[in-house]
């Protein structure tokens, strides 16, 4: 049993806004399997109910010098996790622009915590995913090795209802197997460097 005290918290993020979007129908998935563990505490995260507009701060992120009250509720809002667990679609060999934009709006809140992602598409998403390790990495967000791709062809039924293929359940698990180990290290690597600091 972990200590309430020392359970991370984990926010999963669905990274599309889109009418009909079936990132929260994913998201839902990801957090039930998620809460009957006791390792974390998990938070579902919807950019729909974060609306930014296209970045606005005139000075880059990494200052940490944020001027707009959306920019400082947002920083708030990820500051307060551990880890993440990205909830993206694949668009054009991409993620959505809606969570490009929500990445690149931050710096140092995102440094040194560790990120999962489940993904769907017509590619099971891989190419999205492959792509947010790209952009996390510059963000100092170490990505987790296990991802767990949903195809819209397989996993979904006419395209509309999720309906994950039986081994999916077990990729899932061994992602937030992973995404809690590194959760825990990299709250070491934070408190190490706050100490520096």
């Amino acid at each position: 049993m972990t200590n309430e005290h020392d359970k991370l918290r984990i926010a999963i993020i669905v990274g599309s806004t889109r009418p009909g979007r079936r990132g929260g129908q994913v998201a839902t998935w990801v957090h039930e399997a998620a809460v009957r563990r006791d390792d974390a505490t998990y938070d579902v995260i919807d950019l729909a109910d974060h609306p930014l507009p296209h970045l606005d701060e005139s000075l880059p992120p990494i200052l940490g010098s944020y001027s707009e009250p959306h920019t400082r509720a947002w920083a708030s809002t990820i500051a307060a996790y551990d880890g993440f667990i990205v909830v993206t679609p694949e668009y054009n060999h991409s993620i959505p622009g809606v969570l490009k934009n929500a990445i690149d709006y931050l710096f140092a809140e995102w440094n040194h915590k560790v990120a999962g992602v489940v993904a769907y598409g017509a590619e099971n998403g891989a190419r999205a995913a492959e792509h947010l390790r790209q952009i996390f990495g510059e963000l100092k967000v170490p990505v987790v090795r296990q991802y767990v791709g949903l195809s819209l062809y397989l996993d979904f039924e006419d395209f509309e209802r999720l309906a994950p293929r039986p081994q999916l359940a077990g990729y899932l698990e061994t992602l937030l197997d992973e995404v809690t180990l590194w959760g825990h290290a990299l709250r070491q690597v934070r408190s190490v460097g706050a100490t520096a600091a």
